[in-house]
Formats: C-alpha cells, structure tokens, sequence
C-alpha cells in the first residue's frame, strides 16, 4: 500500500529564468575532468596513467577503501593531464575527447535471468556503482551492506530544480530495465516517489511503489521521504538513486555500453536563454554556457542556489549535477539595508520584508548574503522549514562540539547536507550549516563506521 506524502513545513524560493523545455545537443569535443572530490569520502588509487587512451566506461581509477568500486570516463580519448594538489592529492583527471567516440562493451544482460550477486558484480565492474548512495551519511553505498529499502526521488523541488517528466520523457524502457535490475539489491521495497499534481512516466512500471509527494521544498528532498515512508534506525541502511542515473543503468542494461549523457537544465536570470542541454559529466562549463551569459561577472554554480558549487568558466560540470544555475553576484552593499522595508528579497518572516504578501512573485536573488557570520541566535525560525522530526539547531551544535552520542539521539542517522541548505539560507547567524552537518557525519564515519 503506498503512503502519499503531504508536507507542510518548508520554503519554495521562486527565482526568476526557469528553463525553456528546449533541448541542445552538445557536441562532442574539447576536453573534459573527472574530479575525485565529487565522490565524498573516497581515496582514489589511479589506473589511466598521462597518454592514456580510453574508452567510455574504461576505468580511469578506483577507491582505495575498496578495488571493487571503479570509477569510469565519461567519454573515450586520451588522458591528458593529472592536476595534482597538496601532496600529491589528486585534483583532475583531464580527458581529450575524441570526436567520434568509442564504447567499452559490457554484454547486454537479462535481468530476469541474474541473481543479486551476478547484479551487483555487473554494475561494479561497469562503474555504475558510484550512482548509488546509501543513508545514512550520504556515502557512495557500501556493496557488502543490504539495504533495508532502495529510494528514488522523482519530485523535484529545489530552486528552478530541471523538470524530470520532460527528462524522462520516452525512457520508461530504460527507467523499467534499471527499476527491475536494483530491485534485486534489496530484499525490501522500491520506493519511487512522484509529484502528486501532475502525470508520472513512473506511473504503471512494475516491481516499485509509488508515493505521491506535495508541499514546499524540501519535500522533494529523499531525507524527507524517507522520513515518512521507512525512517532509519540504527544499523539500518538505506540507498538512494536518482532518477537521471536509472537511465544509465537502465541503458547499459539494455545495450551493453555504458553511456553518462545527460540532460543538464541552465537556469538563473544571468542566462539569455534559459534551457536544456544534452552533455555529459565532466564538460567544460565555459563551453556549455559562454554564448549564452547575459554578464561574465555572473556567479556560475554548478547544481542548484542552495547546494550547488560555484565554479569558473574554466571549471568542470559536477559528475552528478543535472543543473547550472547563473545569477547575479552579490558583491554590492545597501546603505542601511538591514534597516529599509524592501520588496525584492525573500524572507520566511515579516520584519521589514513584504514576500508573504505576493507568494507567487519570482525572485532575481544575488549572491549577497546580507549580514556577517556570528554565533547562532535563538529565533524557532529553522523549525518552520525543516519537516523532519528533529531539532536543527541541538544536531548542529552536537557536530559543532562533537559530541557523538548527541548526534546519534538527535536523528544524524537519517539526515544529509543538503536537508540544511533551507535553513542555512534563512539563518541570521550566516552559519555554514551544510558544511558543519557534513563534518559531523565524516566524523561518524570515523569513529562509528
């Protein structure tokens, strides 16, 4: 019996330049980097050397808690440069894509016909692994630990967050192929949870259930779902897959090949044209965005305003980004700001601020943060848009002095960084809350495991 999901508490930041249901295909072509920071935790032990050349799906390298976790180029060519920090940690694996690209063939295999472990052998070796992620602490999952459930978050409620019906639009073989394939990881359920205002391609395929979701972000957010649907216990452990790499999945299932392209949306007010462009992870932002910028002096970020990274036009699209967000950077000051009643900015209270007045009105927001970082004030405002039953402001104090048994008690367990972006983005004290939640859970993993 599937359970709906209604929830209250929460904040919708409308933002102004919602992407276009208009699609690009990019072409092919100039030079693409895979950085290991994108896969938290993991230490990796590199296998494609400088002049190496490779195929899509080739293992470039693998994590040294674990060889059975590969990590593989999205696209074939020639190795062309290892960016190296701090003794000699790892920055970039730089690729020189060819033009007409080259695919590693995994054989197509029938699901129906494969047991767990021939399942999870297969989408280790084929890279697919690093697509699942388990909970609790928002880890690449581990293989040898059995999911009590598998979710899927197929309602999209982040700021300008890409239309996943429009993504999908037309795969449901593929979404089918890969539903039937993670089904056999887990002796529980699959979990897929959908907009409840509007039609799902999820709708009718087999071995899931489905849950309706409505309400203000972050109900779009697997956390919250999870909460409501199975909430984790102690020594439990769930994954987590998003809708974008069933595709994946689903394709290499089916064909053999594994194949990253993606639909990535560019939104925010700093684009001309606000739209969709089909890529592949690792592309250079400069040539996914420079013809379309209304201002070079734009903030570019990589994901979404709230969790997303800022990067250059010289970066690298996020291997599990599917959005690009442009708006304005914020390196201008208002005279007596904090002082004057404005109507341009959003606010979940009433002082000084009239955006409760028009709930519909999008936003051209800037990067400003307006205020200083200082320690935490009491206000009760992060309760209102923070639906989980937890106390915020106690768990963030508890990974703060690290205090781990606290941080059991107050739900760490259930919890990720990016529940935090909302009221990290209405915290008058400016606290860094995504990444001191981060910090508490790597220090679980440390001590707890």
């Amino acid at each position: 019996m599937s359970t709906d999901i209604r929830i209250k508490k929460g904040l919708n930041i409308k933002l102004v330049g919602e992407a276009e249901k208009t699609t690009t295909k990019f072409s092919i072509g100039s030079v693409y980097a895979i950085k290991p920071e994108d896969f938290h935790g993991i230490i990796p032990k590199l296998i494609a050397r400088e002049k190496t050349e490779v195929k899509v799906g080739e293992t470039l390298f693998y994590s040294k808690a674990d060889d059975r976790i590969l990590f593989p180029s999205p696209v074939s060519g020639e190795v062309v440069e290892i960016v190296r920090g701090a003794k000699r940690k790892i920055l970039e694996i730089k690729i020189l894509a060819d033009k007409k690209q080259q695919y590693h063939d995994f054989g197509k295999k029938d699901i129906n016909k494969m047991s767990a472990d021939e399942v999870k052998s297969y989408l280790l070796n084929a890279g697919c692994w690093p697509f699942i992620k388990q909970r609790p602490y928002d880890i690449i999952a581990k293989p040898d630990l059995a999911p009590k459930a598998i979710f899927v978050s197929a309602y999209a409620s982040a700021p300008l967050a890409p239309d996943l019906e429009y993504i999908l639009a037309g795969k449901q073989a593929e979404i089918q192929a890969a539903l039937s394939t993670v089904a056999k990881l887990t002796t529980g359920k699959v979990h897929v949870s959908i907009d409840a205002n509007s039609p799902s391609v999820f709708s009718g395929l087999k071995n899931i259930e489905i849950h309706k979701v409505t309400g203000p972000h972050p109900a779009g957010n697997v956390s919250t779902q999870i909460a409501r649907i199975d909430p984790i216990n102690k020594g439990e452990v769930v994954w987590v897959i998003s809708p974008q790499d069933l595709l994946i999945i689903g394709e290499l299932m089916l064909t053999g090949k594994f194949n990253p392209t993606r639909m990535v949306a560019l939104t925010g007010s700093q684009f001309k044209k606000p739209s969709y462009i089909s890529t592949i992870p690792g592309a250079n932002i400069k040539d996914l965005v420079q013809d379309n910028l209304k201002n070079k002096h734009a903030r570019i970020i990589s994901g979404n305003v709230l969790t997303g990274k800022k990067v250059a036009l010289d970066g690298y699209l996020g291997y599990y980004d599917n959005q690009i967000t442009a708006i304005p950077e914020g390196d201008d000051y208002e005279l007596f700001g904090w002082a004057i009643p404005v109507t341009n900015k959003i606010s979940p209270t009433r002082a000084l601020t009239f955006s409760w007045l028009f709930p519909n009105k999008k936003y051209d927001l800037n990067t400003n943060t307006n205020g200083e970082h200082r320690a935490f004030v009491l206000t009760g405002s992060y309760e209102e848009v923070f639906p989980l039953d937890i106390y915020p402001m106690q768990l963030l104090k508890a990974c703060i002095y690290k205090d781990l048994d606290e941080m059991e008690q107050l739900g760490a367990y259930e919890i990720a960084p990016e529940d935090f972006a909302l009221t990290e983005f209405i915290c008058v004290s400016k606290q860094p809350h995504q990444q001191i939640i981060r910090e508490g859970l790597d220090l679980m993993i440390e001590e707890i495991g």
